[in-house]
């Protein structure tokens, strides 16, 4: 069932990994207990009463934790730029003509896996929680990021940084998108846009620090201070406090701060929920949108070394990652306020929109005969690029509700996986081949056009189902209106009779 734009519901799950957040139409009934389910389970659903979103409190120190999680996750990927011409340094040879394609699978795998992962991320979140999945994920991360700076050559690095550390980051990240619906909903747009912004903020910070240190102590060294923004991350993953029912606010404190203590799960989820497919308009969107992003990651992987290689005399090169990170920034504060205007699935054009632009400017790279062209071709990609990511969690909520949210952006991130692994070796490839990255970068152009005309669809889909809904529901009413009006008028007639034959 489509859930509604407008009316607030309770949103079903494991105590902890399922507060009460924006959600279906009207107030759903709870389901009856499932097969696995005993009396007490049963019972367990009725006394929870579930809590509307705070919309603020301890929801602001959950939002700049998920600012720094969205920031140290993606901050290092969109600078791996950076990080890629450093590895092309230490590892490469002369004698090796793939060197860049190499090379070009480490950014990309990581990137990737950090997307593929999330739909196992998501099951973590519903069963465990926002909570213990975020802290166990940054761990992992931490991990992998340290064993990276003891390689010895570029293919270890498919596993320590492409692997172990990125499915760190996906158990760390998805359920920073989950959380915010739980104590957000008139502000989840605008809340949404400022958690996004802190990969901007480190995207356009990011580039100058890895120069000096790469710079200054090398390679290694550098992924070793990185470290450091893991475990700040591991110790922000403590913060998302799972929203306590009315019933449960009886419990002791203690309980409710112990990451580890054992809770009784209210209502247990499906691993894989599939059913959500059943939601046309999801499933547009989940198609949609792995289409658009073929050539979404290839600016962030090879623009560096196109620029190193067309503007050779340009100092400060770093400065274009900068640009795209600054307006990145702003399009996501901007558009994620914007978002909180647009009513219902209408959120899908401001995609649209995005995909749009950033297939014009991926296609205006290569045409940039003058640096300064291309610092304005990468502000408006970064204005869009802030814009298609800081809505990503409010139109999921629209199509399926809070109750199904986590995993519907699990499987969505999953299926972003494929394009965003596959789309830079690719472009390396070409080069490899071609000598430049000017086709590279005009086919990466191609995929955000597609996609972005098939998500023309969704707004449409989704309020043709919702007419169909109300008619539904609105027949169902008018039946059981109709119903109480016959036993009303057979109440009335019985009484009449025998009225009338008592005065007989």
């Amino acid at each position: 069932m489509v859930p509604s734009q407008e009316e607030p519901a309770a949103a079903l799950g494991t105590s902890e990994a399922q507060p009460p957040g924006p959600a279906q139409v009207g107030e759903a009934p709870l389901p009856d207990p499932g097969p696995s389910e005993g009396p007490e389970a049963a019972a367990e659903k009725v006394e929870v009463e579930p809590r509307e979103p705070p919309e603020g409190g301890w929801g602001w120190l959950v939002m700049l934790a998920a600012m720094w999680c969205n920031g140290s996750v993606f901050g290092i990927q969109n600078a791996c730029g950076v990080l890629f011409v450093s590895m092309l340094k230490t590892f490469g040879s002369k004698d090796d003509d793939k060197m860049v394609f190499k090379t070009a699978w480490v950014g990309s795998l990581s990137m990737g896996m950090i997307f593929f992962c999330c739909p196992i991320a998501s099951v973590f979140t519903d069963i465990f929680g926002c909570r213990k999945t975020a802290v166990m994920g940054a761990a992992v991360g931490f991990v992998g990021l340290m064993s990276s700076s003891f390689v010895s050559s570029i293919e270890p690095l498919y596993l320590t940084y492409g692997i172990i550390f990125a499915c760190g980051c996906s158990f760390a990240y998805q359920p920073s998108l989950v959380i915010l619906g739980h104590y957000f909903k008139k502000r989840l747009g605008l809340v949404n846009g400022i958690v996004t912004a802190g990969s901007s903020v480190f995207t356009i910070l990011l580039p100058l620090l890895l120069r000096v240190l790469i710079d200054g102590v090398g390679l290694f060294y550098t992924l070793r201070i990185l470290c450091i923004f893991m475990f700040i991350l591991f110790l922000a993953g403590f913060t998302y406090r799972p929203l306590a029912s009315s019933a449960k606010d009886k419990e002791s404190e203690s309980s409710r701060f112990s990451l580890f203590s054992r809770r009784k799960f209210s209502a247990p989820k499906k691993f894989f929920n599939f059913a959500i497919f059943k939601v046309t308009a999801y499933a547009v969107w989940a198609v949609g949108i792995p289409l658009a992003l073929f050539g979404y990651f290839v600016p962030y992987v090879h623009l560096m070394k196109h620029v190193n290689e067309r503007f050779q005399d340009e100092k400060n090169k770093e400065v274009v990652l900068m640009c795209i990170g600054i307006t990145s920034g702003v399009g996501r504060l901007l558009f994620g306020r914007i978002a909180d205007y647009v009513p219902g699935a209408k959120k899908v054009y401001l995609q649209v929109l995005s995909f749009f632009f950033i297939g014009l400017m991926s296609m205006m790279i290569p045409l940039c005969s003058v640096f300064g062209a291309l610092i304005a071709v990468c502000l408006i990609m970064g204005l869009f690029d802030g814009c298609f990511i800081s809505i990503m969690a409010p139109i999921a909520f629209e199509l399926v509700g809070a109750q199904d949210v986590s995993q519907a952006i699990g499987f969505l991130l999953g299926f972003m996986s494929i394009p965003m692994t596959v789309g830079p070796p690719i472009a390396g490839l070409l080069r490899d081949k071609l000598g430049s990255y000017d086709v590279a970068f005009y086919l990466a152009g191609i995929p955000p056009l597609i996609g972005g005309t098939v998500l023309c669809f969704i707004p449409w889909i989704h309020s043709k189902k919702q007419r169909e809904i109300s008619k539904t529901t609105g027949g169902e009413k008018m039946e059981k209106m109709l119903d109480n009006q016959n036993s009303l008028l057979s109440s009335s007639s019985g009484i009449f009779k025998k009225e009338s034959d008592s005065i007989i």
